[in-house]
Parts: C-alpha cells; sequence; structure tokens
C-alpha cells in the first residue's frame, strides 16, 4: 500500500488517502494546481501586510515535520486581500506538491496555491509563501526562476525564520528584486536583470 503522502502526489489513490483534500486544501482537476481555503486562524488580519508577513513562519514552523531538515515538509499559501475591505489576510498553508513528500531528501517542493476560497467574498492574491525545513535555507534558484512566479511578490522562509521576499515584476523589463526581513525593514540583498529572470540568477547587491 503506497503510503498517505505519496498517494497525494501521485493522484491515484482513494480520497480517503488524500487528508485535508476538500476542507482547507486540495487539488483542482490536475496535480499542478491548488486551492486553499482562508483565513488561516493563526494569522491576524492587518491593513499592513508586513505585520501578517512577520506572523507567517513562526505559525508554519509549528506544523507537523515543518523543521525537520531532510525528513521535512514545506508548506505554500497565499496573501490576500477581501476587495471589501482594506485588510490583509493569510490562507491556509497547504503541504500538496508533485513529488513525494515523505523521507530523507535534500529537496522539498509544494505547489504554490493558484486559488483562494474565501466566503466572505471576493478577493485580491498579492502574494505567496511557503517555508524550508532547513537553517540556512535562502530562497531557491527555483523559488527565483521566472516561469514560477504567479504573484506580485514571494515570501520564503527558513527555520530560523530568516525571511526572504522576492519582487519579480514578471511583465516589465525593470530587475527582480530580492530583499531580507531585517527588524522592521527590508534591505535588498540582490537584483535578477531582465535576462536572468527565466533562470532566477541572482546579482548580488553589495553595501
Amino acid at each position: 500500500m503506497l503510503p498517505a503522502l505519496t498517494c497525494l502526489a501521485l493522484l491515484g489513490c482513494a480520497s480517503s488517502a488524500r487528508q485535508g483534500e476538500g476542507t482547507d486544501y486540495g487539488f483542482e482537476g490536475n496535480p499542478d494546481r491548488v486551492w486553499v481555503k482562508g483565513p488561516w486562524e493563526a494569522i491576524n488580519p492587518s491593513h499592513d501586510i508586513d505585520a501578517v508577513i512577520d506572523q507567517l513562519c513562526p505559525a508554519v514552523m509549528g506544523l507537523p515535520r515543518a523543521r525537520e531538515r531532510d525528513f521535512g515538509q514545506e508548506y505554500c499559501g497565499v496573501i490576500y486581500k477581501l476587495l471589501s475591505e482594506d485588510k490583509y489576510y493569510a490562507s491556509k498553508p497547504s503541504p500538496l506538491g508533485r513529488a513525494i513528500l515523505s523521507g530523507d531528501s535534500k529537496r522539498k517542493t509544494c505547489l504554490i496555491p493558484r486559488r483562494v476560497r474565501d466566503s466572505r467574498g471576493a478577493l485580491r492574491p498579492d502574494a505567496d509563501f511557503h517555508g524550508h525545513p532547513w537553517f540556512p535555507s535562502g530562497m531557491s534558484r527555483e523559488d527565483r526562476m521566472g516561469q514560477n512566479q504567479w504573484y506580485m511578490f514571494r515570501i520564503q522562509f527558513d527555520t530560523a525564520c530568516r525571511v526572504q521576499k522576492l519582487v519579480p515584476h514578471v511583465d516589465s523589463d525593470r530587475p527582480a528584486e530580492l530583499y531580507e526581513r531585517q527588524g522592521q525593514s527590508w534591505r535588498l540583498v540582490g537584483h535578477i536583470l531582465p535576462e536572468d529572470k527565466g533562470l532566477g540568477y541572482v546579482t548580488t547587491v553589495h553595501d
């Protein structure tokens, strides 16, 4: 019998093995599209998006296996705003991914959700977020590649809650910008030049 997490990845098992799907997260017709439910009660909404971002790492790192390095689990979610109010929310995080997510591996992944289901009304997704189960672990090249950018920016953090933000400027000739959170501000640490956006290569910014 395939383990439950293997079934999640392969989409070939009975629905009873796909724990959580249909409540907080699930697939939308194919193994590359994931939806998530919002809001996540663990995150206090705020008019300041950075106030939401600063809550994400401690909350995600409290989830099962989120800190267990080679045996760990990535979780992906979305930061969004209801159109009826000027306030940011975080979705529930999802562990769903293409690859088998159990066992000893130097590579973990989760699929960035394409849709948030919030019964309160229409919404606008602004960013995705995910955690890496190691330290130190910055945003990977796959995290930075142009084809993997769905929102205005991306948030990533490791088990020590070192938080990074990528502003990809996908449809612009502007370089992408990579930041790290330092206290209550963001420090620019790198650019991705327009010709490097596809492959996600970073040009370091020196102080």
